[in-house]
């Protein structure tokens, strides 16, 4: 996968994109990264990528030609066109849903926005898509497309260790994930469920499954609104209805 990613502070973006995961998926080649300086399109004597908001009002606004410019540069040649992803507030709230969408495609460009907002013909003839990764404003964009680099590149195959890991997720499953315990059994007086060591993986995954169900019930019942449970889950989920109450 290649991911381009326009933004006007690189700097903040590299150390990130270089560490943990993300280091280890560049050296095995899932991924390349792409930083552009949408200032180096500027068309401006200034150097400027904003202006006043015609209308008035507060703050500035990026204007269209750099961050049209930019992006022309990086498809121009290409014979599919990728995904490109504005980073805003006002975007389709984030998702693993969309993490696994993305994680389908070849070529995401990310747009990282700053000050008040963006000339609205970028959104209205550039973009395909729209993100927001919550209800909150940050002063730009670059910490939401690390957000997406992320919970993307992870889903890239090989790049987890284990395969199973990414499948398991919360919300991957349409549910919150079981809790976990490891070594020591006994810490402090604080003990690992004696299900976890009976070596019946029946009942192991039985256990995991209602409390999968349990922790969301607890957490996100929203999530449990439109999930297709069986006749089992509601039966567990029956059972920690009346507990909870």
């Amino acid at each position: 996968m290649q991911i381009d990613i326009l933004t006007l502070f690189p700097e903040m973006l590299e150390s990130v994109l270089n560490s943990s995961i993300l280091g280890k998926a560049q050296e095995k080649e899932k991924f390349t990264y792409n930083l552009v300086n949408f200032r180096d399109y500027t068309e401006n004597k200034h150097n400027k990528v904003d202006d006043y908001p015609y209308g008035g009002g507060a703050g500035m606004v990026l204007s269209p030609q750099p961050i049209f410019d930019a992006v022309n540069a990086i498809t121009g040649d290409l014979k599919t066109k990728p995904r490109i992803v504005l980073m805003c507030p006002q975007g389709e709230r984030y998702s693993q849903k969309k993490a696994e969408e993305f994680a389908k495609e070849e070529h995401l460009i990310i747009i990282c926005g700053h000050y008040e907002g963006y000339d609205e013909r970028i959104r209205e003839h550039l973009i395909t898509d729209e993100i927001s990764i919550g209800d909150f404003v940050l002063t730009g964009g670059e910490l939401g497309a690390l957000v997406v680099v992320d919970s993307v590149v992870r889903l890239l195959p090989d790049v987890l260790g284990n395969e199973d890991s990414a499948r398991q997720d919360s919300f991957s499953t349409g549910l919150l994930e079981h809790p976990h315990y490891t070594r020591p059994q006994d810490f402090r007086g604080m003990k690992v469920p004696e299900v976890l060591l009976s070596g019946d993986h029946a009942k192991i995954e039985a256990w995991r499954r209602e409390e999968s169900l349990k922790r969301t019930y607890q957490r996100r019942r929203d999530l449990l609104e439109n999930y297709p449970l069986t006749e089992e889950d509601k039966k567990m989920l029956q059972r920690i209805e009346e507990t909870d109450n």
